[in-house]
């Protein structure tokens, strides 16, 4: 059976230049955005996926926590990739939906809130 590797991208805070995440898997297939993290151990600090939507929507980038451990920090990015809203989401939760529309889904541990901000400006490196 074959498996295609998953991409990965790094995630960049713009007003910093810090690298939040380094090798974020990058989910942008149904499934892959399906799977997410659900039944996987707790995610480490530097660890996280994007949730990658083909529109600026909430619809398309709500989330779900059913099946998902542990606690998640999570950042909606939209298309220009503008930070549009940020929480910690609790596992087991039926559903989170960012304020604005959002294209991007960041989720990581949640100490990335600490360094995160509406407006902030985020960039994807290949």
């Amino acid at each position: 059976m074959y498996t295609q590797a998953m991409s990965t991208r790094d995630i960049m805070l713009n007003k910093t230049g810090e690298i939040l995440i380094p090798k974020a898997k990058w989910c942008d297939s149904y499934f892959t955005r399906m799977r997410g993290f659900t039944f996987t151990k707790p995610v480490q600090e530097k660890q996280g996926l994007v949730l990658v939507n083909a529109r600026d929507s909430r619809v398309d980038s709500s989330i779900t926590m059913f099946f998902v451990n542990y606690d998640l920090g999570v950042i909606w990015v939209n298309s220009k990739g503008r930070v549009v809203d940020t929480l910690v989401a609790k596992s087991w939760r039926p559903s989170y939906a960012s304020k604005d529309p959002a294209r991007y889904v960041i989720e990581g541990h949640p100490s990335i809130l600490d360094k995160v901000e509406i407006g902030d400006l985020i960039t994807f490196v290949q």
